[in-house]
């Protein structure tokens, strides 16, 4: 597991930094909120934990700029300040959890541990596409930015054998299986059908296999 912590007391992130890889994360620390952004736009990390005040960008107004930038992560803020309105803030801007200085090490192992089993819920329930769109495997409803994409009873029956084969081909004759009910269809309605789904999605998801079928990719 990749991580990202921005603290800008360097005894207290080099103990974190520390006693996190003892646990076994891979830990990217940082003092500067500048350049903690920069890495979060050219690394992959599973968790955020910001310290609130930091050079350059703060930790509320880091995970600000990354709401705007479609990054969502989950975060922790560990914080010596005690305002209101700023732990107010830091909650209405996504973080997950809160964590007051100073606190023991084991402490924040455990609220990262708790964060995980929340994340590992939603991740159930949730498929992320892209940056930009989810799907929920329950409601079998396609999200773009968090919004519902209107999709035909068709159009959801492709997303979904689709999805459930996410970065795998799924030819003809599944489509004329699953989304026609094994009823005699020709191909070029099939063509016709996907081609409408590809029109509405936003993102170039799906690619043609010419004479086979389709593919869904997930886009990092």
């Amino acid at each position: 597991m990749k991580v990202l912590l921005l603290e800008d007391e360097i005894m207290l992130q080099s103990a974190i930094a520390e006693y996190l890889n003892e646990m076994g994360y891979d830990v990217d620390a940082f003092e500067d909120g500048e350049e903690a952004y920069q890495s979060i736009h050219e690394n992959a990390y599973d968790l955020f934990i910001f310290d609130i005040n930091t050079p350059s960008i703060n930790g509320l107004l880091l995970l600000e700029k990354l709401q705007k930038d479609k990054i969502f992560v989950p975060t922790i803020f560990i914080s010596a300040i005690t305002k209101i309105e700023q732990i107010t803030k830091a909650y209405e801007l996504g973080c997950y959890d809160y964590l007051k200085k100073p606190f023991h090490l084991k402490e924040l192992t455990l609220h990262i541990e708790r964060l995980l089993k929340m994340a590992n819920i939603q991740s159930k329930s949730f498929l992320r596409i892209s940056k930009m769109y989810t799907y929920n495997i329950e409601k079998k409803r396609l999200l773009f930015d968090n919004k519902e994409q209107i999709l035909t009873p068709k159009q959801s029956q492709i997303m979904y054998l689709f999805v459930s084969n996410i970065e795998k081909t799924v030819s003809f004759e599944m489509l004329q299986y699953y989304v026609w009910n094994d009823t005699p269809v020709d191909n070029a309605t099939i063509r016709a059908e996907v081609h409408r789904v590809r029109q509405i999605l936003k993102e170039n998801l799906i690619e043609n296999i010419k004479g086979i079928g389709y593919i869904l990719h997930k886009i990092k």
